[in-house]
């Protein structure tokens, strides 16, 4: 009798959620419980854009303090990935570059928008045996962190649509061989997909 009813729970739970409904809260409360990678980003504005707008992405040359040395247009690099699958019109400044460069760069392709970004801060913490080497130093063991800040531009008018500031840090099960960039790509990618209005998957 008891294993009849624990039958039916189970086949009335599974009725209510499919299978990737149940994965996906999975990875949300590992991630919040710090055992896979988490994002939190913060927009200023909630305002949406056209799925048709060309967005030009730059990076600023700004070198984050702390530790860690990231490439030096890894932001731009990443969200221009983020970008290119919910915005068609979409390129990327080779190098580093001035806001006020960067602005004459995206007018100049006739862009709509200018997306500046800079690295705001990166910690590396010792994820493998190699880094262990080089430092050997146990306060330096753990997740790797970081901050992103973002921009948002009208070329035209040169008026700030949006800010937006994304804290990232790794997660316990995730953190071997990773470094502060590798977790930009997933916020950036939300980023995108917020700017259409379009809800996480």
């Amino acid at each position: 009798m008891r294993s009849l009813v624990l039958l039916l729970a189970v086949l009335a739970l599974g009725g209510c959620m499919n299978v990737s409904d149940m994965a996906e809260g999975t990875r949300y409360h590992m991630s919040d419980a710090g055992l896979l990678d988490h994002s939190d980003s913060r927009r200023v504005n909630n305002l949406r854009i056209q799925p048709d707008s060309f967005i030009y992405i730059a990076q600023g040359a700004f070198a984050p303090p702390g530790s860690a040395y990231p490439r030096p247009n890894v932001v731009a690099e990443e969200a221009f990935n983020g970008f290119i699958e919910y915005f068609p019109m979409v390129r990327r400044a080779r190098a580093p570059a001035g806001l006020d460069a960067a602005m004459g760069e995206a007018r100049a392709a006739g862009a709509h928008y200018l997306l500046y970004t800079r690295f705001a801060k990166a910690d590396d913490r010792i994820g493998n045996s190699d880094e262990w080497l080089d430092q050997e130093q146990v306060d330096r063991l753990g997740i790797d962190n970081g901050v992103i800040q973002i921009m948002l531009i009208e070329t035209s008018t040169q008026y700030l649509i949006d800010t937006a500031r994304i804290k990232s840090r790794g997660g316990l099960l995730t953190f071997h061989d990773n470094k502060p960039e590798d977790l930009l790509g997933p916020p950036l990618e939300q980023y995108a997909r917020s700017l259409l209005g379009l809800s996480d998957q």
